[in-house]
């Protein structure tokens, strides 16, 4: 028979509070949950390489896209003045025709008459480029498309009104490239007084 204060040599059938398999059962866990770090580590590194290599080549697009554009709006700057002094050679040409011609013994209405023809050119040439003379004499004085340069007494045009154009002025579009110079009406002159 056995003695009841003696120690019963039979091992533990319940492993959970035996302390070597407590001891066991947290070593598996962090075993499970180390390997899994280093994998989100190296994903996390791809995704921002990838990410930095896409940042890296939107940067490169975005500078050549901006070179593009540059030049481009060179070229097109280049082009259009290209294309207005190709329409201004003619006028150019006839007034070279016209200098030459003049000579002394040459007729001075036919002269005349070639420098009207020129400026007509010239006219045609503005309205084909998208440009038109400002209209001064009898108008307004407006501000925004003439420069007052004096001011003259007339009895033709009414106080405010430009009574003379001394320089022409030029828009393009509804831009003002040149405002026409201007002398101003006072109203008409005082009578002198018969004191």
């Amino acid at each position: 028979m056995s003695d009841p204060e003696t120690p019963s040599t039979k091992p533990a059938t319940n492993d959970s509070a035996s302390p070597v398999a407590q001891a066991d059962a947290p070593a598996t866990s962090e075993a499970t949950s180390e390997p899994a770090a280093p994998d989100a580590v190296a994903l996390a590194n791809a995704e921002r390489d990838k990410l930095k290599e896409q940042l890296l080549r939107t940067l490169a697009d975005f500078d050549n896209y901006r070179k593009r554009t540059q030049r481009e709006k060179t070229d097109e700057y280049r082009r259009g003045k290209e294309d207005v002094l190709r329409d201004l050679l003619p006028v150019f040409d006839n007034l070279e025709r016209a200098s030459s011609s003049a000579r002394p013994d040459a007729d001075v209405a036919a002269i005349a008459k070639g420098v009207q023809m020129v400026i007509k050119l010239f006219e045609d040439t503005l309205v084909r480029i998208g440009a038109k003379r400002v209209q001064a004499v009898g108008t307004p004085f407006d501000p925004n498309v003439h420069e007052a340069i004096a001011q003259v007494e007339s009895a033709e045009h009414a106080a405010g009104t430009v009574a003379q154009e001394l320089v022409a002025g030029y828009q393009l579009g509804d831009r003002l490239l040149r405002p026409a110079m201007v002398a101003v009406s006072k109203g008409a002159p005082e009578a002198p007084s018969t004191n």
